[in-house]
């Protein structure tokens, strides 16, 4: 029997290749090829034409590379054959994005908002104006009063008597003003009675002169004597003298009335002091209650019975009820605003709620400018800033919550209807 050739089945991991195509196994083979059961002729390539290893190796495919995984598509085609539907949900949410940012744009340049604003008004110091101790405190924290309302009363005893002791130099002044008047109308009377005795005297000193005359021109005739003519001289130098006297004290009497009219007027001026004392222990009296002078809520009160109230000093604060909106908008954006603009007002204490206003006025220059220490600007190396313009927003109507100095607010103008 001739012994077969030997076969050349190629390297042995493509003779396993072969058997494995093949449906067999490597066990399955007979180790010898030269049994007499293997049939000599038989190839066990026959189903396949024989080929160089070479051949074989270009039939197998390669694995795949780095190369052949870039030559893939990449980019947005890539994405767009890998994730279809992920890429066009994103497209839709940028587009979608896109126009509520413009719609967001076009709604917002209608309106102008800050949230560096808060609630103001205008607090009154309550603090007495007269000295005493505190006898009674009328009012409790956080208490709405009216104006004219009683808030604490001051020891008013050493005010009293002050008010007693100016009614009673009033009526001193008025008995001293009084007296003075009499006086002036007896010393008319006086004048009167002067005037009178002037009046005979000068009648009497007519009569003397006349005589005189007469008895001195009998004597220089010598129808007359001597000694008639020089008792008609003698008795026309004395009526002259008694219209003299007459005369002063006329005149004495009239200087008199003019100095008791100076006196009475001193007197006058003094009972108008005594007055004005009196107002002013009345007023004092008055200032030992002290009352509301507006419409609010007390807040921080000190007040107790029994310490020592000064003036200037302040034992409560009465916040009013009549408040309104500070905002500090950006001086860029006041190029369209005006007064009488709408404005919502947001209260963050409460829950955000909004209430209706408008603009009042706008402050004539930025809160740094009346600051106590203003920024001076005339530096070398100055710093632009965007300054805070400070504006007044009132509510249309009184909010039906309790609001105080402080609170934070969110005003939105509407600048552009």
């Amino acid at each position: 029997m001739r012994s077969a050739d030997p076969i050349d089945v190629g390297p042995p991991t493509l003779a396993l290749g072969n058997v494995l195509r093949r449906g067999g196994s490597s066990a399955d083979r007979p180790a010898d090829t030269s049994d007499p059961a293997w049939p000599e002729d038989t190839d066990v390539r026959s189903e396949k034409p024989q080929a160089n290893p070479e051949d074989r190796k270009a039939d197998r495919k390669p694995p795949e590379t780095d190369q052949t995984q870039e030559q893939s598509p990449k980019g947005v085609n890539g994405a767009f054959r890998k994730h279809p539907i992920a890429m066009v949900v994103c497209l839709g949410l940028i587009v979608i994005g896109v126009l509520a940012g413009i719609a967001w744009y076009l709604h917002a340049r209608h309106y102008e908002s800050s949230d560096d604003a808060f609630i103001d008004g205008r607090p009154v110091l309550m603090s007495p104006q007269v000295t005493g101790s505190i006898i009674s405190v009328d009012v409790t924290d956080n208490q709405i009063v009216k104006k004219g309302d009683l808030l604490a009363t001051i020891d008013a005893r050493n005010y009293k008597a002050a008010v007693d002791q100016a009614d009673a130099q009033i009526r001193q002044n008025e008995a001293t003003e009084k007296n003075f008047e009499a006086q002036i109308a007896g010393q008319k009377a006086q004048v009167d009675q002067a005037t009178q005795q002037v009046t005979e005297a000068a009648s009497a000193l007519k009569f003397a002169t006349d005589e005189n005359t007469r008895y001195q021109d009998l004597v220089q005739k010598g129808a007359g004597t001597v000694q008639r003519a020089q008792q008609a001289s003698s008795d026309f130098n004395g009526k002259q003298a008694a219209l003299d006297a007459a005369t002063a004290a006329k005149v004495s009497a009239e200087r008199q009335i003019d100095v008791l009219n100076a006196q009475k007027v001193g007197a006058a001026a003094q009972l108008d002091q005594a007055k004005a004392q009196k107002d002013r222990a009345d007023a004092d009296l008055q200032r030992t209650e002290l009352r509301a002078t507006v419409d609010g809520r007390v807040t921080k009160l000190t007040a107790a019975v029994g310490a020592l109230a000064a003036p200037g000093q302040a034992i409560m604060i009465v916040v009013p009820l009549d408040i309104w909106v500070t905002a500090n908008f950006k001086e860029s954006q006041l190029a369209d605003m005006r007064v009488g603009q709408p404005v919502d007002i947001r209260i963050d204490a409460f829950g955000g709620r909004n209430f209706p206003g408008q603009v009042n006025s706008v402050q004539a220059g930025s809160g740094t400018a009346f600051s106590l220490l203003p920024a001076e600007n005339a530096t070398g190396n100055y710093v632009k800033v965007v300054q805070r313009v400070p504006v007044k927003i009132t509510f249309n109507q009184r909010p039906d919550v309790e609001l105080g100095p402080g609170m934070s607010v969110v005003p939105t103008v509407t600048v552009r209807p």
